[in-house]
């Protein structure tokens, strides 16, 4: 302990440290492409069984962590993000072992094609490398993210917040432990041993070419740090605001069902609806029963001048309210003219992570899917849909909003690159 605290207070001596980490993580990583796909299944299982074998330690380490949280007067939905029970830690424990029996995505062929003379030409799922995982309040993305990476055969470097430091630990011992019995280098799943912020300015440097992408998992203002000063490839996970629209032609129990989980289910995920639009079509019907569900079930409405009226209890909506991610029970509510005045909403205010569509009418839910430039967009369902386990990925790293290579859940597909292997058979080039 006093070697980490004096590891702290030296900005020179963190650099040093996660200098060496980043060697250490990156020859690990050459191990771990090169494994095969029973040791690395072997690593995980192993992993899992050591999640539930400690599962107490777990439970007992994410309270002094939620105690610590709860002192310092931190928001309720960072505290569900942060608490672990044992559903939870079951269900963690499950999500390794999903992943263990997902294909290895390493040594696909993704394409073959033969030119006319005579060569033949493959492009093959190889690992990006070492990936850097930033992440705050969540220690279940330990597992999840160590486990993915290791599944698609890179090395990983995961710093989580100082408030979920005790769980992380735990957690990531587990994860050693089965890199451990598989034979694997323990490194191949690197936990920075530090909460110094240095730690994380070292990691956006890309530790001199040992990390080959980084992927920030928290609020507005970490992963705006991560895209401002990161000098490696960035999978940007921006804040979740949210939207559903409800169509002329949606149903309205359906309409209650789904909105009421969207948002209630779990106000901290970022799946969760922060902004729900209804058309002016269908709200002599559909909003006052929608807003009076929601203000029931211990939502705090937020609305425009007809939602304000629709219930004396909603509160009127402040400009900054419509692009809000509140992670909390609180949701705008805003009347719309049609599916073209919320598309231009959502476009407006939205952050492009996900976005839903309730109707029963084929064409506008169509043009909505078509339209609506999100990662992920939905018909007549949940928001809260929007994740890597339910999508069928095992677990995700994050939810990708940008264009580039990844987008939506990130798992295993995304978590390669590729290569070409040519074949000859004695060519040359005239």
């Amino acid at each position: 302990m006093d070697n980490l605290k004096r590891v702290e207070n030296s900005g020179q001596d963190v650099e040093t440290l996660m200098a060496g980490l980043g060697r250490k993580a990156r020859q690990a990583a050459h191990t771990l492409s090169l494994a095969s796909t029973e040791t690395k299944n072997h690593a995980l299982r192993a992993a899992a069984a050591a999640i539930r074998a400690n599962a107490e330690a777990i439970m007992a380490a994410n309270a002094q962590d939620f105690s610590a949280a709860k002192t310092k007067g931190v928001a309720g939905s960072f505290l569900d993000r942060l608490s672990l029970d044992s559903g939870r830690i079951e269900a963690m424990a499950k999500g390794v072992e999903e992943i263990a029996a997902l294909p290895d995505p390493v040594g696909r062929v993704l394409a073959r094609f033969e030119r006319p003379n005579g060569l033949l030409i493959e492009r093959v799922a190889t690992p990006l490398g070492v990936i850097g995982i930033i992440y705050e309040s969540r220690p279940a993305v330990t597992a999840d993210a160590g486990a993915l990476c290791l599944k698609a055969g890179n090395g990983a470097i995961l710093r989580g917040g100082s408030e979920s430091q005790r769980s992380t630990q735990a957690i990531h011992a587990c994860l050693v432990a089965g890199l451990t019995e598989a034979g694997l280098p323990p490194a191949a799943i690197t936990l920075v041993p530090v909460v110094d912020r240095a730690a994380v300015g070292a990691m956006l440097t890309g530790l001199s070419g040992n990390i080959d992408v980084i992927v920030p998992r928290g609020g507005k203002s970490l992963v705006a740090r991560v895209q401002e000063e990161a000098r490696v490839p960035v999978f940007a996970h921006l804040e979740g605001v949210v939207h559903i629209f409800v169509d002329r032609d949606a149903d309205l129990a359906k309409a209650s069902r789904i909105i009421l989980n969207a948002k209630m289910r779990r106000t901290g995920v970022c799946g969760a609806v922060e902004a729900l639009l209804i058309d002016r079509a269908c709200a002599p019907t559909h909003l006052g029963p929608l807003v009076k569900m929601l203000i029931e079930a211990g939502c705090a409405v937020r609305g425009d001048a007809e939602a304000c009226a629709a219930d004396p209890r909603v509160t009127p909506a402040r400009p900054e309210d419509w692009g809000t991610e509140y992670l909390d029970a609180i949701i705008a509510v805003r009347v719309v003219q049609g599916i073209d005045e919320a598309i231009a909403h959502i476009e407006t205010y939205g952050s492009h992570h996900t976005d839903g569509v309730i109707t029963e009418n084929a064409a506008t839910a169509e043009r909505f899917l078509k339209e609506v430039d999100s990662a992920i967009v939905v018909h007549n369902a949940s928001t809260q849909f929007a994740d890597g386990g339910e999508f069928g990925f095992g677990a995700e790293i994050g939810i990708a909003t940008g264009r580039m290579h990844a987008r939506g859940p990130v798992g295993l597909e995304q978590l390669t690159s590729f290569k070409y292997r040519v074949h000859g058979s004695g060519q040359i080039r005239p």
